[in-house]
């Protein structure tokens, strides 16, 4: 497997060559820099830890600083270790999207889904509400209805629907197609949508076939 961390930049569309509008996620892939190479002698287990994007300083704590300066690169805001990496890499180097992907290869992406607080049923888990108004029901269109029996087995069980946080929780959409490649830019398309709002992170992950 291989990878890089990149940034959602939004969306937009292109043309493919036969004509047709393909609708794609910008995202903004490198350069990466190898923070750190674990070894199965060494650490138990191989891979390769990579940074990505400007940190200040200031806001980087000192142990971060110097696992940094080993690296003889500055500080940088977000860190991923990428297990079993098939490319041969070296600590300090610097990967570009161009180095890792190429036109036409399935990818992974994870990402973390937006937020969007706590929702009911209805929305959090497709409930249809409990009846129509015509039947007595002026209150109930989006009520959850009932959790559990009084005397047996008198809880809740775990796991029951109900109403809670909705979002914000680790998504991995699997074997999405890159659509080109911008090395010039750092810049990757990939088909249809990922998970996660404008400028957040995610790893892109692709598997070698």
């Amino acid at each position: 497997m291989s990878g890089l961390i990149g940034k959602k930049i939004g969306m937009t569309s292109i043309f493919d060559p036969a004509g047709n509008n393909v609708v794609c996620t910008v995202v903004q892939a490198g350069p990466n820099v190898v923070t750190q190479v674990r070894t199965s002698e060494r650490d138990g287990y191989q891979a390769v830890q990579l940074g990505f994007g400007e940190r200040k300083l200031k806001r980087t704590p000192r142990a971060l600083q110097g696992h940094f300066k080993a690296a003889g690169t500055a500080p940088l805001r977000k860190v991923v270790e990428f297990r079993d990496y098939a490319l041969e890499v070296n600590l300090g180097e610097e990967l570009r999207v161009d180095t890792v992907f190429a036109a036409g290869d399935k990818v992974d992406v994870v990402g973390t889904s937006k937020g969007k607080g706590f929702q009911g049923v209805v929305r959090r888990h497709n409930f249809s509400g409990v009846g129509g108004q015509t039947h007595g029901q002026h209150n109930r269109q989006r009520a959850p209805g009932s959790v559990g029996a009084s005397s047996d087995p008198s809880r809740v069980y775990k796991g029951t629907r109900m109403a809670g946080r909705l979002g914000g929780k680790r998504v991995t959409v699997k074997n999405l197609r890159v659509v080109q490649v911008l090395p010039e830019h750092n810049l990757i398309l990939i088909k249809g949508a990922i998970p996660g709002a404008k400028n957040g992170f995610i790893q892109l992950l692709k598997k070698v076939q």
